[in-house]
């Protein structure tokens, strides 16, 4: 299974962003659900990276399904609306494959 943590401050905005697992949909190279969470993932990434000014760590570990986004300081506008966009996409896929594969947990700081 892979566990999403979306962990906020109190005022609602964005910290970090955790993907964790692998989501066991189907054998290694076939699973369309880890697919679509790591294609969300690192286009979050890519695009935070690209399109904002914004400072992030990101932490990868392939073999454990791991990637950490965490922000050096709080999201600019444009970030955060990547962000939304982020929590929409995973929300889909957990909509459309349920708890077996996908958990997404929601942390307050």
């Amino acid at each position: 299974m892979t566990t999403i943590t979306i962990t906020k401050k109190s005022d609602d905005t964005f910290k970090s962003i955790e993907c964790n697992g692998h989501a066991g949909y189907a054998e290694y190279g076939e699973d369309i659900v880890c697919a679509a969470v790591s294609v969300l993932t690192i286009n979050l990434v890519n695009s935070i990276d690209s399109l904002t000014e914004d400072k992030i760590i990101v932490d990868q570990d392939e073999d454990q399904g791991l990637i950490r986004i965490r922000f050096e300081n709080e999201p600019s506008h444009d970030a955060d609306l990547l962000l939304k966009s982020f929590e929409l996409g995973v929300d889909s896929i957990f909509r459309q494959y349920g708890k077996k594969f996908l958990n997404i947990k929601f942390r307050r700081e």
